[in-house]
């Protein structure tokens, strides 16, 4: 359950960036997912908010990210994430990032400052009182800040099957390289109806949470919106599924290809 609200905030990446800075969302926008296990067990939720504000006299935007357990699953293992990214308006560079989470008893409390001229990242644990600082590459992201990056920057018409981007996180105290594939295009029965989608497929990990390395398939619907509709993940044991079940606040028109009905 808490590797799948990790890859809602992370893994909503595409393939192909261009040179183009036009945003694909605007303040107000709001995802909310609906998460089950093994194909029929409700596991929880997670949304994504996205506001427009000032952090420290830069015109930012905050976009934060919430998961929790629901039905069953709360029983035995309960999960209330929370993760904040302060970035950029136009360069979509992130200043601050926040991570809570408390997932089965398993708490982090950590905030991370980045210094894009000096190339260092300052992480704060607030609950070990911490404050150790580490170098990072040029143009680094974060966890959340990666997805809004790329997502303005993608060109559809540039995009080729079997194309690959390779980009930069910092996640918790260490630079994380992340690889991703496209697919091709693929039409998808969503709650919404049918809706053309881009099909890409995350490299993560494989052991003791994935199967293998390609164990992960993300759909995004194709348009301007490049909104997240679907993550399937197998697991080492059973399978984790994320479908986009509510939104508001999109920037341009919503293509649905047939209305459900």
């Amino acid at each position: 359950m808490k590797k799948i609200i990790v890859i809602i905030l992370t893994l909503c990446l595409f393939n192909v960036v261009s040179s183009q800075q036009e945003s694909a969302f605007k303040d107000g926008e709001w995802f909310q997912f609906r998460m089950s296990y093994s194909g029929f067990l409700k596991a929880g939720n997670a949304t994504l908010k996205v506001k427009e504000t000032n952090l420290e006299g830069r015109e930012v935007y905050h976009v934060m990210g919430k998961g929790w357990t629901t039905g069953m699953i709360k029983w035995f293992f309960k999960v209330k994430d929370r993760y904040e990214s302060y970035f950029d308006r136009e360069t979509y560079q992130p200043y601050k990032f926040i991570r809570n989470i408390d997932e089965g008893g398993y708490t982090k409390d950590l905030e991370i400052h980045f210094d894009h001229d000096k190339n260092l990242a300052r992480v704060t644990d607030k609950k070990h009182n911490t404050v150790k600082e580490f170098s990072t590459p040029d143009n680094i992201q974060d966890m959340v800040s990666t997805y809004y990056y790329l997502r303005s920057k993608i060109d559809i018409n540039s995009l080729n099957k079997g194309d690959e981007i390779r980009t930069d996180m910092f996640f918790d105290e260490e630079n994380y390289g992340f690889k991703l594939r496209y697919l091709g295009e693929e039409i998808i029965e969503t709650d919404f109806g049918k809706i053309q989608t881009l099909k890409f497929r995350p490299y993560v990990m494989a052991g003791r949470v994935f199967k293998e390395e390609e164990s992960l398939t993300l759909w995004v619907s194709k348009d301007k919106n490049k909104v997240p509709l679907r993550i399937k993940a197998d697991l080492a044991v059973g399978s984790l599924r994320a479908d986009l079940e509510a939104f508001k606040g999109l920037k341009y028109p919503f293509k649905i290809f047939v209305e459900r009905r």
